[in-house]
C-alpha cells in the first residue's frame, strides 16, 4: 500500500496478446529472470550462478513438473516413492493420490522409511524437504541419501519475515513463490532453481504442454512487484514483514503462555546473514498443540471457539495438533487474538472454579 503506485501494472487491451516474447520466442520474461536472481541475491537466501530458472504456475503446478522430472528415469519398474517428514504440507500426498500414476507413489515418512527394512539401495525415491516446514516453521535438512535419492527443496518459506537466513541454499532443486514473497498468491507465480539441465528440461515440457508456460500478465505484475521489492535492498518490505509477524508471535506467546491446555511450538533462535544479528523465528503458522490427553480433535475444540485451523492430520501429525495462519489482515489478526484469549481465559476460570 506504501508503494502503490510502484507496483502497479496498467496493460493496454491490445498488448501482450501473443503465447511468447516477441524478442525471443520464448514464453519466460527475460527481465523476470534477472530481477529473481537479484532478489535472491539482496535476500542472500540461495546461489543463482550456474543455475537454470524455471517458472511456474504456483507451487501446484512447480511440484508436480519436478516429481515428473525426477521419476522419469527411474531404472526400475517398481513406482517411484515420494517421501517427506512429518508433519508435512498436505499437497505431496494429495497429488501424488490424485494423479494416482503407475511411476509414482507417496509413501508418507522420510524417517519411518529410513529406519524400515524398505530402505535400500534399489528402490528409487523423491524425499520433498520444506524448509522452513510448513506447518511448523522448522528449518529442515534431507533425511535419506544415496544413489537412488533424488531430493526436492521446496523454499518457499526461506525469507527474512519467517526465518533466519543462516546460509543460501545451494541444491540441485529448490522451489521458491511470489505469494510467500509479496504475498500474491493469487497471481498464481513460482520458480525452481535447477543445476542439472536434463531435469531442468522435462521440467520445462511439463510446463509447456501442461500450460503452454505461466502466463505472461502473471509474469509482468511478478516483475513489477519484485522491483519494488529490491529497490532498496529490501530493507522496506522486509523490515516491516518481519517486525509485524515478530508482534504477532509476541502477542501469541503472551496468550499462550497462561495456558495449561495448549502450547506452540518452540524453534531455537539462529543467526540472521540478512539482518546481520541472532533472531527468533517468526513462522507464518502458529502449529498449536492440545496436551491434554482427552483432546483428540484439536480443529473442534478450536471451531467451538469460533478459530479457524487445520488439522494435524492433514500434515500427516495427531489431530491435537492445529495449524493457525498468521500472514492474514491485521483485522483478522486482532479477530484471531480475541478469539484466542476469551478460550484460554475460559481455561484459567475453569481452573479457579475447580
Amino acid at each position: 500500500m506504501r508503494q502503490a503506485e510502484k507496483g502497479a501494472v496498467l496493460v493496454s487491451g491490445w498488448h501482450r496478446m501473443s503465447y511468447h516474447y516477441q524478442e525471443d520466442g520464448s514464453y519466460v520474461s527475460a527481465e523476470l529472470e534477472k530481477i529473481i536472481r537479484k532478489l535472491h541475491k539482496v535476500v542472500g537466501n540461495a546461489v543463482t550462478d550456474n543455475r537454470f530458472i524455471i517458472f511456474g504456475t504456483g507451487a501446484t503446478q512447480l511440484i508436480a513438473a519436478s516429481v515428473h522430472a525426477l521419476s522419469s528415469k527411474s531404472l526400475s519398474n517398481l513406482p517411484e516413492r515420494v517421501l517427506t517428514t512429518i508433519p508435512f504440507y498436505s499437497l505431496y500426498k494429495e497429488q501424488a493420490d490424485f494423479f494416482d500414476s503407475a511411476h509414482v507413489k507417496f509413501d508418507g515418512d522420510a524417517y519411518a522409511w529410513k529406519h524400515s527394512k524398505r530402505y535400500d539401495n534399489i528402490t528409487q525415491v523423491i524425499e520433498v524437504v520444506t524448509s522452513p516446514n510448513n506447518p511448523d516453521g522448522k528449518l529442515r535438512r534431507a533425511v535419506l541419501d544415496g544413489s537412488n535419492v533424488k531430493t526436492i527443496h521446496d523454499n518457499a518459506y526461506y525469507l527474512p519475515y519467517f526465518s533466519p537466513i543462516t546460509h543460501p541454499v545451494d541444491e540441485e532443486l529448490s522451489l521458491f513463490s511470489l505469494s510467500k514473497t509479496t504475498g500474491h498468491a493469487g497471481s498464481r507465480f513460482e520458480w525452481a532453481l535447477l543445476k542439472d539441465k536434463d531435469v531442468y528440461e522435462r521440467m520445462e515440457s511439463y510446463i509447456t504442454l501442461s500450460s503452454m508456460g505461466v502466463s505472461r500478465d502473471t509474469q509482468l505484475r511478478a516483475l513489477q512487484l519484485l522491483k519494488v521489492v529490491v529497490v532498496d535492498g529490501g530493507d522496506e518490505i522486509f523490515y516491516f514483514g518481519y517486525e509485524t509477524l515478530k508482534k504477532r508471535w509476541e502477542t501469541l506467546n503472551k496468550i499462550f503462555s497462561m495456558s495449561t491446555r495448549f502450547s506452540l511450538q518452540i524453534i531455537k533462535p539462529e543467526y540472521c546473514n540478512y539482518f546481520k544479528k541472532v533472531r527468533d523465528f517468526s513462522p507464518s503458522y502458529a502449529w498449536v498443540k492440545c496436551e491434554r490427553q482427552e483432546d483428540t480433535n484439536s480443529t473442534e475444540i478450536f471451531k467451538a471457539a469460533k478459530v479457524k485451523g487445520r488439522s494435524g492430520k492433514v500434515f500427516g501429525s495427531e489431530g491435537r495438533f492445529v495449524r493457525l495462519s498468521l500472514i492474514r489482515s491485521q483485522d483478522d489478526f486482532d479477530q484471531l487474538i480475541h478469539m484466542l484469549k476469551k478460550l484460554v481465559s475460559q481455561e484459567v476460570v475453569g481452573a479457579d472454579s475447580v
